[in-house]
């Protein structure tokens, strides 16, 4: 059955990079891949910009059109269409990070309504150092602010709280807390939480409960930012 992972949330949360992860992670498992970018909000941080990765790991990749163009505005390619209607075993879609965003996703209800029972997850991507995700009651007003142009009920939440190459094992931590809040307040469990191996490694060894936790996946980095290129090249 074809396996549909949509994911979404607030600026600066990490939904382009864990999109990644998911991809690759199913690429290295022989399955047939297909990647789509639908932010049409942020135009600088998204997939199109390791497009040549993507492509290396056989994966498709299906972006805005007019991306990377002096057109500031991006309209969503027919080939969207190819998600549904192809035979892929696993679709990940990279929506927008606000209710904004979450209208180029909400025009394809039907076809997510028509797939298989058991076939679509929608994963909140959470990273609680973000000023609009930082407390329970911030983190399911944005969760519900988003479903509603998505057209899509939240599945569940990924703790994927960080501090870029900053981060620390209280990040998780931090993160473990407050999205266990908003989980117990709106019902929607934790799937996944998500992070480099070290600092996930320590964060587990602390004892924190299973039921909040999810399944736990060691991250690699590949969206660096400009400056961090640089940095690394000039090493």
């Amino acid at each position: 059955m074809k396996e549909v992972i949509v994911l979404i949330g607030n600026y600066g949360s990490g939904k382009t990079e864990l999109a990644l992860n998911f991809a690759f992670r199913a690429a290295r498992q022989g399955k047939k891949v297909e990647l789509l970018d639908l932010d049409m909000v942020n135009t600088y941080f998204r997939l199109t910009d390791r497009a040549n990765l993507v492509k290396s790991h056989e994966i498709r990749l299906v972006s805005p059109n007019f991306v990377h163009s002096s057109v500031e505005t991006l309209s969503l390619p027919a080939e969207v269409a190819s998600a549904f209607a192809l035979d892929w075993d696993t679709v990940i879609f990279d929506v927008g990070g606000d209710p904004a965003g979450a209208t180029a996703l909400g025009r394809y209800k039907e076809d997510f309504d028509a797939l298989p029972e058991g076939s679509l997850t929608v994963l909140n991507v959470v990273n609680t150092r973000r000023p609009m995700a930082g407390t329970p009651a911030k983190l399911v007003r944005l969760m519900r602010d988003m479903g509603r142009p998505s057209r899509q009920a939240v599945s569940g939440f990924i703790n994927n709280t960080n501090l870029a190459r900053l981060a620390r094992p209280e990040d998780l931590r931090y993160g473990y807390e407050v999205i266990r809040e908003a989980s117990i307040a709106s019902g929607v469990p934790v799937l996944y939480t998500t992070g480099r191996p070290d600092l996930l490694e320590t964060f587990l060894s602390e004892g924190h409960d299973p039921a909040f936790i999810g399944e736990p996946m060691a991250i690699e980095t590949f969206m660096h930012r400009d400056w961090e290129t640089f940095t690394k090249e000039g090493l």
